[in-house]
């Protein structure tokens, strides 16, 4: 282990003793078995045909509640806005004590800090993005940076993103090395490993990034950074859960999943819980393994859940815009 010129410590892949050489990991993922795409797409259509009965409608709406992290990624936010965030996140319905608070609050990690002054010790973690979010073209040290500033500052969770470009030039034990050595400098956090799934091109690279992600050390592996044209489709959450699946049933290490980007109405978020009780069991029906990353979402989560109550639809306007 080395520092770089910030003094962030580097840790090197022999700390990580799951792969021994670039060439073992080349092997490893060659190995996996390829993706019947057409049979993939398949079932996913099939899936989503599927409802939820309506006896236990309103139990689904709160559960995905509890597995939303509440995102603002923009440029223009402000701790003005974090905190109303934040007091969302906590209480999504002020009127409804009722209705369960989500999993986490995601910014960016210059304000962290003032995410964790307003949460404290409630049961909302605070995660950032980092690792030169979105796009991660960014110098390790950088990148590593990004994520102990993060850390210090209260995150509880770091989503990071890999590096597309390597990955598809076949620099695997870069991209490896990259997530194992954020993983380091996360600490106690949980770490969120962004594959950037639109970027992949094909589902076979979509299960090989999962099983790297998750061999070097990956607490989540999550589709999408939400910021390009093609996020979260059931496809590739399928394809996903799949290989969180088998990785468990190889190495006995459970990791979750996130999908974001483009996940925006109660319709698509009980396709993606009946799709992760399919694929993958009750076992990860739980926010610890299965999260939303989401801006818009909680609204019509909210709406869906007051007319389960009501019989007749509310007015968006009756919840916040936060």
């Amino acid at each position: 282990m080395s520092k770089d010129d910030y003094g962030v410590k580097i840790p090197r892949t022999s700390t990580v003793p799951a792969v021994g050489s670039e060439a073992q990991l080349r092997a490893l993922l060659t190995a996996l078995s390829g993706v019947d795409a057409v049979g993939a797409e398949a079932r996913a259509a099939q899936l989503a045909t599927r409802s939820i009965k309506k006896s236990t409608k309103l139990a689904a709406i709160d559960l995905a509640i509890s597995m939303v992290d509440l995102t603002t990624l923009e440029g223009a936010d402000t701790p003005g806005r974090v905190s109303s965030l934040c007091a969302k996140a906590l209480r999504p319905d002020p009127r409804d004590l009722t209705v369960p608070s989500v999993a986490a609050v995601c910014v960016y990690p210059d304000l962290v800090a003032h995410a964790r002054s307003v949460l404290a010790d409630a049961p909302v973690a605070v995660a950032s993005v980092a690792t030169a979010f979105p796009s991660g073209r960014a110098s390790l040290n950088v990148k590593l940076l990004d994520v102990h500033e993060a850390v210090a500052a209260g995150a509880n969770e770091i989503d990071m993103v890999i590096d597309r470009g390597a990955f598809l030039s076949g620099r695997l034990g870069q991209v490896f090395d990259e997530v194992a050595a954020v993983k380091e400098t996360c600490g106690e956090a949980h770490l969120k490993v962004i594959l950037e799934t639109g970027e992949l091109v094909t589902y076979d690279n979509v299960r090989r990034a999962s099983w790297l992600a998750m061999l070097a050390g990956a607490d989540f592996i999550k589709t999408s950074t939400g910021k390009v044209t093609v996020n979260a489709t059931t496809p590739v959450a399928l394809v996903m859960l799949e290989a969180v699946r088998d990785f468990a049933e190889t190495t006995g290490r459970i990791v979750g999943v996130k999908v974001a980007g483009g996940i925006r109405n109660t319709k698509d978020a009980m396709k993606y819980l009946v799709l992760v009780n399919e694929t993958v069991g009750s076992t990860w029906l739980t926010p610890d393994l299965f999260r939303f990353g989401a801006s818009s979402l909680l609204n019509d989560l909210l709406m869906q859940r007051l007319k389960q109550q009501r019989g007749a639809y509310v007015r968006p306007d009756e919840f916040s815009g936060d």
